[in-house]
């Protein structure tokens, strides 16, 4: 019996993405980090020069589709827990307390993103990019002709349309 391989749709996209985003909230909620918390540290933690409080809140936006309230109670929550500041011009930083517990979970999880994606052929994984990077596009065009806002749902349990943030290959 010969099996050939399940077409890429919707509902594989989700399965596996659901199945990705478990392992980072797992490894995370051991550091005392949610979702969108992460979601909001990353691009802090990546950054070369510390983004304006504004333009931290877009990116989240764009990327998770969450409310931009949703994201401020976010920068207040993790600035009270003093993962992260706002100076006085609006920009953002992590603080070092924030910056250590941002890389101890972002280096658990890529030790679980290795294992995930061990073995998975290099031409495989360009193809899927090219795909999951056009059904975003798309799916994006979507959102943006029907007027699409933001959920105002909680982010942990929405259906946000990110892949897992730390995923590496």
């Amino acid at each position: 019996m010969t099996t050939t391989a399940p077409l890429a749709d919707s509902r594989a996209i989700g399965l596996a993405h659901y199945a990705a985003r478990a392992v980072l909230e797992q490894v995370m909620a051991r550091h005392g980090l949610d979702f969108l918390q992460t979601t909001v540290l990353r691009p802090l933690a990546t950054a070369d020069e510390p983004p304006s409080r504004a333009q931290l809140v877009q990116v989240v936006v764009d990327a998770v589709k969450v409310s931009a309230a949703q994201v401020e109670r976010t920068v207040e929550e993790l600035a009270g827990r003093g993962l992260l500041t706002v100076d006085d011009s609006g920009a953002v930083r992590l603080t070092e307390a924030g910056r250590q517990v941002y890389a101890a979970g972002a280096a658990e999880t890529a030790q679980a993103s290795a294992r995930i994606w061990a073995g998975i052929p290099e031409a495989d994984l360009a193809a899927a990019g090219r795909v999951l990077a056009l059904v975003a596009e798309r799916a994006n065009a979507e959102l943006a002709a029907a007027g699409h806002r933001p959920r105002q749902a909680d982010p942990d349990q929405a259906d946000p349309d990110q892949a897992h943030p730390d995923q590496k290959r």
